[in-house]
């Protein structure tokens, strides 16, 4: 939860993504030097985060970097409980009640002879649980991080433009996908969205972080 103009938290979290991503790229030759052959989504992201955590320089970017980060909910007579688990979580404060949430989520997987995008997962167990506010719940802003496991960006940009437009009533969807600024090899973009709890904007920025590039084969298949 944060208080204050709205403005100003949308602004200092776009800075800490920035920031940090500048960090995740300049370390990512590491991360794929441990990583396995199309590894998991957990693999990934615990070896980013120890990466990141003994970094000095990313350090100076948060108080802690959590991964599968639990926010808690409340039920009316005041109960707590887990509302799920965030892969990342960038915290501000003590209180964990200020964070920049990152979801992350593999696309262009390669199967058995067929890549699958994963554009639709990455939409309706990504993006779709920021608007519900599962995650992120009164902040105005969450990151979404693809894992590109064969290096064709392209395609898994194609996939998730499309996947978000097919669900965009499901998510709120009223401004983007609009292309940003690259920083190195992270393709981005943003999209705005309202939740329907709160009527309230909501802003994710997309990263989409590519592995080395395998060899094309036009014959395999493909879906989403």
């Amino acid at each position: 939860m944060v208080v204050g103009d709205p403005d100003y938290w949308v602004r200092r979290f776009t800075s800490i993504d920035k920031r940090l991503l500048v960090r995740i790229i300049a370390l990512w030759p590491k991360c794929l030097e441990v990583l396995p052959a199309s590894p998991e989504e957990d693999k990934i992201t615990i070896n980013l985060r120890s990466l990141l955590t003994r970094d000095p320089e990313a350090r100076r970017i948060f108080y802690y970097l959590e991964y599968q980060f639990e926010p808690q909910g409340f039920t009316p007579d005041g109960l707590a409980f887990s509302k799920g688990k965030i892969d990342l979580a960038v915290l501000l404060d003590q209180g964990c009640t200020r964070y920049l949430a990152y979801e992350c989520k593999r696309l262009n997987v390669h199967h058995k002879g067929a890549r699958q995008s994963l554009a639709t997962l990455y939409v309706n167990e990504g993006v779709e649980r920021f608007i519900t506010e599962q995650y992120a719940e009164g902040l105005p802003v969450g990151c979404m991080l693809g894992y590109v496991l064969d290096g064709d960006i392209d395609f898994a940009r194609s996939s998730v433009y499309t996947a978000i437009n097919t669900n965009k009533n499901a998510i709120g969807l009223i401004g983007g996908p609009v292309s940003v600024p690259s920083i190195a090899d992270i393709e981005r973009f943003t999209t705005e969205h309202t939740r329907p709890t709160t009527a309230s904007v909501f802003h994710i920025h997309h990263s989409f972080l590519p592995f080395p590039k395998r060899k094309s084969n036009n014959k395999k298949k493909q879906s989403n």
